[in-house]
Parts: C-alpha cells; structure tokens; sequence
C-alpha cells in the first residue's frame, strides 16, 4: 500500500467543491498509486479516499488526466461536497475545479434531505446541473425496501437545478404517489431546499359553499426582501366572480406586523336570502381588512394589536376565512408589561359576532386595565400585594334574555330569544345580560396574608384585604315594563339614567387546616380538615350599576375556599362567612392515587350578597342563596398517570337532591387516547335554564401506525335527544408529507336545533414543494339580522 501522499490543490486532484480555498492541501490514501508517464496520467487504485478542503471521495479507483486536467472516479463513487451534499455514481468525470462534468447512473443526497436520482446529469457554468430523465423527492427510502418508490416523487424529462437563482426547474413532469402518476405538468418550477422564502407561485387552494359556488386560487408570493414579503391570492367563485385578497408581511427589528385584505363585487347576491329574507350577505359589496402586529418595547414590554373590519359580520365564514365553528373574531390593541413580581395589562377589544343569533349593536366595546404586583420585602412575616383593574365599556343596545319556559321554548333554542327580545321585557321573565349606555369602574385591592405552622403541625393563616370601587354609569332608556315591572324576591332590576358608586370592603379573615399524614404498609393517607373564617360588611349597591364582569358564577369546590366567588370585579362577596370541607389523599403503592373532597359555605352575619340578584341575577339559584349552602364534593382517581377520572357533585342542603354532576374521564391505552365530559344540571330559571341540561361530549384519537392517525369528537344533547357537534378526521403525517382531511357539523354555530353548519377541510403538504387547502362548506342557515 503506497503510503498517502499530500500535495498543492490545483496541481492535484481536485475534488472539493467549485469553491476550493487555492492554499487547501488534499490528502489521499489508496492501497497502490499508478503513474502512466506515456498517457500522462496518475492514478489512486483500491478502497480510494481523498480529503481537499472539507470535501472528500470515496471510489474504487481514482484517475487523473494531467493533459485535459480531468479527474475520473470510478466504481462505487461517494462524494460529499463541502456543504454536506452527497453524491453516488457508478463513474465520474469532473474537470479539475468541478464547474463542468457529467455523472452518469447519478443519485444527488443533499444535507436537507431531499434526493436527486437520473440516467445522466451535466453541470455547467459552475452552478446549473441538468439532470436527464430525472427524479425528485423529498421523502427518505423506506428501510426494508429501498427499491420501493417513496411516498410521492416528480419524474421529469429534464429536472434544472440552479444553484445561483437556488431554483429548480421541472420540464414534462409527472408527479407520482406510491409510484402511481397522479398529474402532469409540462413545466413548473420550485425553490430549492436550501430556500425558505422565494419568490413565485404557491400551491393552489380550493373551497366551495352553496352561497358562493365553486372557489380556485393560485396564490403568488412575492419575496421582496429578507424582513419583507406579499401574497397576492384573488380567488374565482363560479357564483360570484373574483374576490381580490392579498397579505403583506413585514419584520422589524423589534416584531412583526402583518396586513391582509379582500374585496368582491359579487355577481349573484339572490344566493344570500332564505325563505325570502335577506341574510347579512345581501349586498353587492363586501370586504374586510385586517391585520396582526407585536412588538418588543424592551425585556419588559411588548405592543401588539389584532384587528379585523368587515363589510357584514358573515363575510368570513361565507368565504372561508374562518372555520365554521369560529363564532367571533376579537379586534384588539394591547400594551402588555412582565416584570419579577408585576404584571400590567392594558387593551381595548371589539367583539365581531359571527353566529347567526348574533346582534353586533348588543356586543359591546370594552377598554380593560390589570396591574398586579407583589411587594418583595415581606410584610409582616407575610405576603402583600396589589391589584388593581379599570374597564370601560359601551353597549348599543340591551341584551335580554327569557327565562319563560313558553318563549323560551317558542325559540327551540333553551334560554335565548322569546318575548325578551322583542317587546315588555319585565325581571320577571326577563334577564338583562348586557346594559345600554356606558360604564366605567375602577377597582383597588390591597392584600396580606401569612401562614404559621405550630409544633403539632396545624397550619394557620390570617389574612385582610382592602378593596375600594369607583364606578359610572349612564344607562340607556330601558322598557318601561322593565325598570316598573313586578320582581321576584332577591331581584334588584337596572334602572336607566346617570348612577354612580363608591364602595369600600375590608376583609378579615383566618384560614385552618390541620392534615393527618398515615403512612401504611399499601400506602400514605392524608386528611386534612379546613374551615376559613371571613369577617366584612355588606355589599353595597346590588343592582345599582351593571355588572357585566361577574356573571359566570359556579360553585364547586375549585372556589369553596374563596375569599370572593364571584368571577369578576363587579360583585363583592359581602356579610360573614364560613367555608368548611375536608379533603382526602391516597397514595396507593402500584395503585395510583386518590382525592376526595366534600365541603360547604355557611352565611353568619348581615347581607347575603348571592342572595341578592342584579340585573343578571347572578347569584340566585347558585347554592350559595341560603344561609346554608349547597354540598359540593369532589372525587378522583388515577391509577397511572394514563388514566384519570375526575367527578364534581353539588346537592342541594334541604333534600339533598343532585344540582350538578360532572364526570370526566381520559385514558390512554397503547395507540387509544378517550376524553369523556358528561355533565348534567339542574334547572335554575331565575338564571335562563328552565329545563335540565344534560349531554355528553367524547373525543378519541387512535394511531393507526407510526405515520396514520384517526380523530373524532361528538357532543350529545341528551335533554334534546340530538347530537349537536360531529367532527371527524384522518391525518398521515411523516418527513415528507402531510395530509389532513376534517369534516365537521355544529349546531351551535346557528344558535338554533333545526340546522347545522357543515364543512370538510382537506389539507396536503409535500415538504420543501408546498401546501394546499381544499375547504367546502357543505351546507348551512343564516338569519338576518
């Protein structure tokens, strides 16, 4: 075996790539070198490895031509290129700086996984290689069969990579799935791998309605710059002609921003009316712009904003903007603040309503400001803090809501339209969810809390808090057979006009907890008993000022043990207050765990405050209206960390009967995963539920293989004996390609059981080539509104 031997890169064999540093030194092992002076020729025979510049080769036998400065590597020829592109052939001829040559029987392996295959390619010029009767993909060969054609592949007469314009070209191209021809084209182009952004047409995309007809786009991106870019996307509907949309992106410094916009003079806007009424997309045009930005002001600070404005509010779902089951779009502009023990939130949102029930003069326009912060030094032994929030609002109109069982179930659709929202609304039979006019108020807690632990391990923690409120408000003229009409018990109606408060709400209280640790041969037990005790005024000023923040009330054992139950800052637990429970803990040895925990809110002293409604009656029928609440328990277990269930019970304290259950339930079993919610509640009319609600909702995924998966979810209205919501899906997904095909049905996009919004969305991606979405809206009913 000749020993290797080094020498100057040009005089040598020069097998790097075309960008060859002139002072690099290659060095070549190979079991005999041969020199044939008569043909001037040298030559590197047997297990041939050569190394220049950060490329190497690998051959059988290596020759250089010292006349024509041509190298030729034969039998078995592996190269790997500087950039980490690999090349095998069984012969190939290079000139000596590599900017011209042919490979025959050539396969192209670059660094980005992508594969070049063909009976012959030529390179020219340094940076174009043409590949004959080539063959492109981007998928891996399958392991145990590599023979086996991969997934999808373009076969073509010529295939023109460029490396300059990082393009390639495909001329009579055949695209191939499973090594069937699927489609032809006799040209088209696509970025190279290397390309993350470049300038040309992208896929096309497909969606069809019975409103609109048939939709084809063929979006062009257009690369303008590194920070910069534009899609101009106008789409065809057989119905209703071009729709001209486009997207412009941009990338500061500090963020990003983004502006997209579209517009159609349809052609047939008769497609928009129902039974002989207009629906919101009667119209000759129709439109929206919208836009997207976020910014980091510094470490501390970021700006943003989420915009949309649209000609009518079922612009987007008519023309597949959105998902079917997207019933509003939040216009938004936010300053948003982190620091170590501060948090500060500023925005002002719009709320486009898209459902079909939907009325935008009764949705409001809503400026919110959060700001917490915790001190860093304690106070006294404990923890103290802040918290403040301002919101502003405005409303057109007021939104009622029937709580009669006859208008309610006039409407077919359990707690919305009837009598309410048409003419004499009175609290009686009437909820006023949202006021008219405007409010503003402005709410200040200040907040301490410390926990001692003495030597038999009972843990005691004191607490006081401080809050003030300053609130306004204007409310719009209401029905007269609202603000005089007859109340129930508990009911404190909204009256119009100029209204103001100032309410102040100290807080003392002390939280008890004693836990008994048992430690056993099967396991470790804990029970821990807990009784808080919570000292304050009334509240003050029920029902005097909307409260459109604090509606949501549930009570469960996730807020037993609140010092405020309420979900907002418009109501104020008022009155003394005990809450008690006991919870349990079992930790089994190869048997998981348990939880369990039963509990209840006793009224001490002055003003129940849940047993006083505002104009929502939030608080009356919630278990929490007497001076003895409602049981609430929850149990759980989890055998493994694979399987979970969670049950929530609330029962009412005079007979006991169920007001609440919940189960829920997820498991994952080999390629299964279930999630299962039922859930079943009481009637509470006082709040807009005159009958039992009960349904259940399932969702399941199964993993076909390492690459297919099915998906499906349903919700089942059992009160109504209907499903309400069905989506079913197939997804496959691997290095090269992904495919995803949805088909979704929901009732609750319409607000009504007599129809569904159906739709199937088909999404297909072939790596480094590009995506495409097909989107049909199978059918669907609207409302003018």
């Amino acid at each position: 075996m000749t020993p290797a031997r080094a020498q100057s890169g040009p005089a040598g064999l020069g097998v790097a790539t075309p960008k060859t540093d002139p002072n690099a030194k290659m060095l070549v092992t190979a079991d005999q070198l041969v020199y044939d002076y008569k043909n001037d020729t040298v030559s590197a025979v047997g297990n041939v490895q050569m190394y220049y510049d950060g490329s190497s080769v690998e051959a059988k036998r290596v020759t250089y031509n010292r006349k024509t400065n041509k190298v030729i590597a034969e039998g078995n020829v592996r190269l790997k290129q500087k950039d980490g592109k690999i090349v095998t052939a069984e012969n190939l001829e290079l000139s000596q700086d590599y900017s011209e040559g042919f490979i025959n029987s050539l396969r192209v392996d670059t660094p980005d996984k992508t594969h070049f295959a063909a009976t012959r390619a030529d390179r020219a010029e340094g940076n174009i290689t043409v590949f004959q009767n080539g063959v492109y993909t981007a998928c891996e060969p399958c392991k145990d069969t590599p023979q086996k054609p991969p997934l999808w592949q373009i076969k073509a007469a010529r295939i023109i990579h460029n490396e300059d314009e990082k393009m390639i070209y495909y001329q009579d191209a055949t695209m191939e799935f499973f090594g069937m021809p699927i489609a032809y084209f006799p040209y088209f182009s696509s970025p190279d791998p290397t390309v993350k952004r470049k300038t040309g047409f992208l896929f096309p995309e497909f969606y069809s309605s019975g409103n609109t007809g048939y939709g084809v786009s063929v979006p062009f991106f257009w690369n303008i710059a590194p920070d910069r870019d534009v899609t101009f996307d106008p789409m065809f509907f057989s119905k209703q002609g071009v729709l001209l949309r486009g997207e412009w992106r941009q990338r500061l410094e500090n963020g990003s921003y983004s502006l997209r916009a579209a517009g159609i003079d349809q052609l047939d806007k008769g497609t928009f009316v129902s039974n002989g009424t207009p629906l919101p997309g009667y119209r000759d045009q129709r439109g929206m712009v919208e836009s997207h930005g976020q910014f980091a002001l510094n470490n501390y600070w970021t700006f943003g904003w989420d915009g949309t404005v649209v000609s009518d509010r079922m612009f987007l779902r008519d023309y597949g903007f959105v998902s079917s089951d997207i019933i509003d779009r939040t216009s938004q502009v936010y300053l948003q603040g982190q620091g170590d023990r501060s948090y500060f939130d500023l925005r002002g949102l719009y709320f486009l309503g898209m459902a079909t029930t939907d009325n935008q003069n009764k949705l409001p326009v809503v400026g919110n400001l959060d700001y917490n912060y915790v001190f860093g030094k304690p106070v006294l032994g404990g923890e103290a803090g802040v918290n403040v929030n301002f919101t502003t609002l405005s409303r057109d109109q007021a939104d009622f809501i029937s709580t009669n069982a006859l208008t309610a179930n006039a409407a077919n659709i359990g707690v919305l339209g009837g009598s309410c929202a048409l003419s004499n609304p009175n609290p009686t039979q009437c909820l006023l969810r949202g006021a008219p006019g405007d409010y503003t108020r402005l709410s200040a807690e200040l907040y301490w809390k410390r926990t001692l632990v003495d030597s038999a391990g009972q843990m005691w923690t004191p607490f006081a808090q401080m809050r003030v409120d300053v609130a306004q408000a204007n409310v719009s003229a209401l029905p007269t057979s609202y603000s005089s009409g007859p109340t129930l018990p508990g009911q404190n109606p909204l009256q119009s006009g100029d209204e103001s408060l100032i309410r102040a709400m100290p807080v003392i209280g002390l939280d008890y907890r004693y836990p008994f640790i048992s430690v056993q041969s099967w396991g470790t037990q804990t029970i821990e008993p807990r009784v808080q005790l919570i000292a304050r005024p009334n509240e003050t000023g029920i029902g005097k000022l909307p409260n459109e923040d604090a509606q949501s009330l549930v009570f469960d054992d996730t807020n037993l043990f609140s010092i405020n139950k309420y979900s907002g800052y418009d109501r104020v637990e008022g009155g003394g207050r005990a809450n008690v429970g006991v919870s349990y803990t079992a930790a089994l040895n190869q048997g998981g765990v348990i939880t369990a925990l039963v509990g209840q809110s006793y009224h001490l002293f002055g003003l129940n405050s849940y047993a006083q409604g505002d104009m929502a009656n939030t608080g009356l029928q919630s278990g929490l209206d007497t001076n003895v609440s409602d049981y609430i328990a929850r149990f759980s277990y989890s055998p493994t960390d694979k399987f979970e269930v969670i049950s929530r019970f609330r029962f009412a304290e005079d007979n006991a009967s169920l007001q609440r259950f919940e189960l829920e339930g997820r498991t994952q079993i080999d390629k299964l995963g279930i999630n299962v919610i039922y859930g079943r509640y009481a009637p509470q009319p006082l709040l807009g539920y005159y009958e039992e609600r009960e349904g259940v909702f399932t969702s399941a995924s199964y993993k076909l293989s390492e690459n297919w998966s099915l998906n499906g979810a349903v919700r089942y209205n059992i009160a109504q004996s209907a499903f309400d919501y069905t989506q079913l899906g197939v997804s496959y997904m691997d290095d090269c390609f992904t495919l995803a095909l949805n088909y979704i049905s929901d009732y609750t996009v319409n607000g009504t059981t007599n129809s569904s919004n159906n739709s199937i969305l088909l999404r297909i991606g072939l790596r480094t080539l590009g995506e495409t979405n097909i989107k049909s809206g199978l059918g669907s009913s609207s409302s003018s509104n």
